[in-house]
This record gives structure tokens, C-alpha cells and sequence, in this order.
């Protein structure tokens, strides 16, 4: 036999504050449990914001962009804008014409836009790499030639201190001429003269018993041209624009002739400042 309960006086009473005791508690509990999930919503978005402020700007902006999330983009440099000076004297070419010798010449006095002296330069791509050779121009270059001697057996010494000179990186010549029993010396250096086109060599002349009669033919305007180490292109120095243009056509057509026509595709005149001209060699 189960109890039986005795509903006394006021425990109906009794029941009904207690229900609302436990609603009340109820409530209360479902009020802070909203209270703590706003305020988790609200701390994760401040943790976004944050971690966000945190990022590099650039990455920031790479992610903004996605072009710069390819590999290898790069920004586009800037333009650069040739002066109004250049600008005029450009004016006076026509890009797309190959000029006669007899033409181009008096161009490059009206381009003439400095006060120094400026250089005459030719610009010839050939058909091939390791076209070279020796070369005097009849009116000379315009420019002294620094013409050094290696002779082992005249000045040991001397050579052993122009090697040191040359790993150094100090080289204060243009042309540089060895006798034979001098080349073993000079192989130690030949990384640093190779690439420059100084080292000597039986083929241009500068390696010989005589090196005296060598030299003065250099300090007289003979010099020697090799097209680039990974390119069919040769640069010239022919002269000044003090020379005038008969002078400069007489050096021009005999740099022409001793290069041969035949192994040239075409040639670009022009001086120190000056844009190129692109010139006729068929007749030169």
C-alpha cells in the first residue's frame, strides 16, 4: 500500500508560488544563455576584424586583388615620358625609312642637342656571332687608345703586378698586348679579360714577339671588334661629330668593307645622344 499524501490548508497555495518560483528560474537561466551567445557572436566578429587588421597590408591588398595572386605578377612600371627636347629631334627621322650614308650624316648635326663633343656610333647586327677582326679607320676614332705591354721577359715584375691590378678589377687599358712566353701568366685572368674582349689573342694581332710595333699601330687608331658573347651585334665608335660628314662617311665606309657587306643584315648610325638612323649598306 503506496502513502497517502494529506492535502492540508494552503499547500494549494504553497504549489502555486513554488511554480512560479521555477518559471522565474527558468526564465532567468534562458535569459543569460541568450546573453552569453550574443556575446560569443560579438567577440568572434572582433576576433575577425582583428585577425584582419593584423595581415600585411599587401596581403590585404592581394587578396583583394586576384590578379596579384598569380605567380610571378607583377605591377606595370610606369611610363616614362621623353623630354620635349628628344621629342623634337625625333621628329626629324622617319622610322620607318633606311636612309642613305650621304643623307643620315648631316641628320645627326640638327640632332645635336649637347655641348660636348658627342661620339659617332655604328650598330650592326650580322647575320652570325664570332664575326671579329682588326680594323685602323683613316681619320681614327677621335679617341686615345690606352695600349698596355705584357712582356714576362722584359719586366717580370711588371706583369705579376698587372695581374694583381686586373683581379682587382682595376683595368686602365683599352688594349692589352703579350708577348708568347707571357700567355701562361695571363691564363689566370683570362675569366676577367675573355668577356671584356681583351684578352690577347694570335688571331687579332695582340699576341706577338714584337709587341713595340703592335702598340704603336693601336696608338695610331687601329682597334679591334668582336660581336657580343650571345648576340650577332657589333658596336663601333667611328668617329667624332667635330670630323664633319666627309670625314665620318670615309670612316664609316671602310668600317663597312672590313666587316663585308655580305656578313651584315643591317646598320644603325648614330651619335652619343641622338636616336638611331637606320642605314643603306648595299652601296657602301
Amino acid at each position: 500500500m503506496g502513502k497517502i499524501r494529506v492535502k492540508t490548508l494552503g499547500d494549494e497555495e504553497l504549489e502555486k508560488v513554488d511554480a512560479k518560483k521555477a518559471q522565474a528560474r527558468a526564465e532567468a537561466k534562458k535569459a543569460r544563455e541568450e546573453a552569453e551567445a550574443r556575446r560569443a557572436e560579438s567577440e568572434g566578429a572582433t576576433e575577425t576584424k582583428e585577425v584582419k587588421a593584423e595581415k600585411p597590408e599587401a596581403e590585404q591588398k592581394t587578396a583583394e586583388d586576384p590578379k596579384k595572386e598569380k605567380k610571378g605578377y607583377k605591377k606595370a612600371a610606369p611610363k616614362k615620358h621623353k623630354s620635349a627636347t628628344y621629342q623634337k629631334i625625333v621628329s626629324f627621322i622617319d622610322k620607318s625609312k633606311t636612309y642613305k650614308l650621304a643623307e643620315a650624316l648631316p641628320l645627326l648635326e640638327q640632332m645635336k642637342r649637347t655641348k660636348f663633343d658627342e661620339t659617332v656610333e655604328l650598330h650592326i647586327n650580322t647575320i652570325e656571332s664570332g664575326i671579329s677582326g682588326s680594323l685602323t679607320l683613316p681619320h681614327g676614332t677621335g679617341k686615345t687608345t690606352r695600349v698596355t705591354i705584357a712582356d714576362i721577359t722584359q719586366d717580370a715584375k711588371a706583369v705579376d703586378d698587372l695581374i694583381k691590378d686586373i683581379e682587382a678589377g682595376k683595368i686602365d687599358f683599352d688594349v692589352l698586348i703579350a708577348t708568347p712566353p707571357t700567355m701562361p701568366k695571363l691564363a689566370k685572368v683570362a675569366r676577367v679579360l675573355g668577356p671584356r674582349g681583351l684578352m690577347p689573342n694570335p688571331k687579332n694581332g695582340t699576341v706577338t714577339p714584337k709587341p713595340e710595333d703592335i702598340a704603336s699601330k693601336f696608338a695610331g687608331g687601329q682597334f679591334n671588334y668582336k660581336t657580343e658573347a650571345k648576340f650577332p651585334i657589333l658596336h663601333l665608335a667611328v668617329g667624332k661629330l667635330s670630323f664633319g660628314d666627309k670625314k665620318l662617311e670615309e670612316n664609316i665606309t671602310t668600317a663597312v668593307k672590313a666587316i663585308k657587306t655580305k656578313n651584315i643584315r643591317n646598320v644603325t648610325l648614330k651619335s652619343t645622344m641622338s636616336p638611331g638612323i637606320k642605314i643603306e649598306v648595299a652601296n657602301l
